[in-house]
């Protein structure tokens, strides 16, 4: 059944606001599909602090011309607000999806039908390289239209303030102010196209050359290593084999049946090189050629997947932590090596990823800054860390960024410094598995995973919401004979020991996150997925690792001991 609310709703887009064709699809919702009309508009799509994603289609809850417009008139009415008299201009990119061309030329016309400059890629381009565009071209904001690794049916909108960082407060929370403002007949679509300029070329060869820059270090035989590519269908296409050849690394073997940008994806489920089925055809092909590496990207390439030799022999692929863990450590070393590691340095990593990341910074005697989720917030670590030199920084979920230069998730940099450590552990006679396990030796096995239970719809909604609340209302007070010794509620910015009864204060913005601390270092977070209807757990365990030849025993033992932790907290 219906509600009147809904029916009311729907309406207001049968009207003259609306073009002829999105009216026929309410229409046709309205008279024959009432529990998809229920979903489109029982919600406004919401304009989130990073932007927007969902499926396409009509509908306030939905990806489409009407709510991408919305979004762009209020970013518009808050750039010419707050930048009196400036002649002001935006960066738009937008990825391999279906109707993001489109898209972008949507809200490209509202941001000229406002008076403000666009430069608008000539083809779809990677999200690092819109980032990093921003500020090359001195503009105030940039978008890139991407639903990065979500199904076909998804798109999305991210927004970019000046500094090239997607936007952060109080500019977020004054943005969507001014979005929520809009109404959908206030919107400006008529476009000034003396005021569009398409780009191309020219970015990229800086991008490139400063990926480079920053992705490369000293004199090896980058000839000598064997690399796999798989673009996954996405946009990494149009950087990485450049950025690599540029680089020197020649043995370069693309997937070619993924190389095609395509938004249906055809060849896997997800494209998201977490997933390893993601990964199969890279793999087989890696096996086949007796490839050193393998690496493979989501669709707006801001996400990285890598597999690299085990023990064995076999191409093992790495998790986002383990990535991070590597990356880091070879950053920190470079900056060693070359005389410029002076405790001015610091590293960033998220709450939910892994502990080892400040473990490794504390051995070298740097800081690590430990952000909210989102590369957002380690890009604000960046702006509100000025005199401090940024060595890199991550997050569990398959990112990384280098330096500064980009300040979102870099797949791309990624994916070459990637090769690059790859190809000086060659030279060194190991690999970069076996760099791994001595990290681990020194420091600590740590072992990271994450489940996600997916709730779709307004039901959906409620029940996410309802299972976080159950875990603040009632805390966890042992996990497998361990106890809770920490409480983090980010919500409400608390730390609370529950052995002592001590109560602190943690210093970062609030966000509906809870995260539990054991005696014995286990980790577990709760934390609702900002842009999917998933609630996320992400769990992390310490071992000891004495020697390579035990790695696959105290592995399957920290893999169990998480597998236990689900069971004990009713999660499988």
């Amino acid at each position: 059944m219906v509600t009147p609310k809904i029916i009311e709703a729907s309406k207001q887009w049968l009207t003259s606001t609306f073009d002829a064709e999105t009216q026929k699809e309410i229409q046709d919702l309205i008279d024959n599909n009432p529990e998809e009309l229920t979903d489109r508009f029982y919600k406004n799509m919401e304009f989130g602090t990073g932007g927007m994603r969902g499926v396409m289609g009509a509908g306030t809850n939905r990806i489409n011309k009407y709510t991408l417009g919305k979004a762009t008139q209020g970013l518009s009415d808050f750039l010419i607000q707050n930048n009196p008299n400036k002649e002001l201009s935006t960066v738009i990119a937008y990825d391999c999806r279906h109707n993001s061309k489109e898209f972008a030329k949507v809200v490209a016309d509202v941001f000229t039908a406002n008076g403000i400059k666009v430069f608008l890629f000539d083809d779809l381009r990677t999200t690092p390289e819109l980032s990093f565009a921003v500020r090359y071209l001195k503009a105030d904001a940039g978008i890139v239209l991407t639903a990065s690794h979500n199904p076909p049916e998804y798109n999305g909108y991210k927004v970019y303030g000046a500094d090239g960082c997607q936007i952060t407060p109080p500019n977020d929370g004054l943005i969507i102010n001014e979005v929520n403002k809009v109404s959908f007949d206030k919107i400006k679509f008529n476009a000034n196209e003396d005021l569009l300029t398409y780009i191309g070329e020219e970015v990229d060869n800086a991008f490139n050359q400063v990926s480079v820059d920053n992705g490369t270090f000293g004199e090896v035989d980058r000839s000598a290593l064997k690399i796999v590519f798989t673009a996954l269908h996405g946009t990494s296409i149009k950087s990485v084999p450049q950025v690599l050849n540029k680089a020197g690394f020649s043995d370069v073997h693309i997937v070619e049946e993924q190389a095609i940008p395509n938004g249906d994806f055809p060849t896997v489920k997800s494209p998201n090189p977490e997933e390893p089925e993601a990964l199969e055809m890279a793999t087989a092909l890696a096996n086949k050629i007796n490839a050193d590496i393998l690496m493979g990207c989501d669709p707006d390439s801001d996400r990285l997947g890598i597999a690299v030799r085990d023990l064995d022999g076999n191409m093992k692929l790495l998790n986002g932590n383990q990535t991070m863990i590597l990356m880091t450590d070879f950053l920190i070393n470079q900056k060693k090596k070359a005389g410029k590691l002076n405790g001015t340095q610091f590293t960033a990593t998220t709450i939910v990823s892994s502990e080892m990341v400040k473990v490794l910074a504390d051995h070298y005697g740097i800081d690590t800054v430990i952000t909210l989720t989102g590369f957002k917030w380690i890009g604000k670590a960046i702006a509100d860390n000025p005199t401090k030199d940024f060595v890199g920084g991550g997050e569990e979920s398959f990112g990384y960024m280098i330096g500064d230069f980009v300040r979102d998730k870099d797949a791309v940099t990624s994916c070459l410094l990637a090769c690059e450590m790859a190809a000086h552990a060659k030279a060194n006679g190991t690999t970069l598995y076996q760099q791994l396990l001595d990290i681990y030796i020194q420091h600590g096995y740590y072992k990271e995973s994450l489940i996600s239970i997916t709730k779709k719809g307004m039901d959906g909604a409620a029940q996410i919401q309802q299972m976080i609340a159950d875990f603040r209302a009632n805390p966890v007070k042992e996990i497998l004979g361990s106890p809770v010794k920490y409480v983090c509620d980010y919500e409400y910015s608390t730390k609370k020991n529950l052995i002592t009864g001590k109560e602190t204060t943690i210093d970062v913005p609030k966000s509906n996150v809870l995260i539990y601390h054991t005696e014995d270092g286990t980790k577990v977070c709760v934390r609702p997925s900002g842009t999917e209807p998933k609630i996320k757990f992400y769990f992390g365990v310490k071992g000891t690792l004495n020697s390579h030849d035990q790695a696959e025993t105290v592995e399957a033992q920290l893999d169990q001991k998480i597998k236990d932790v689900i069971v004990a907290l009713n999660l499988n």
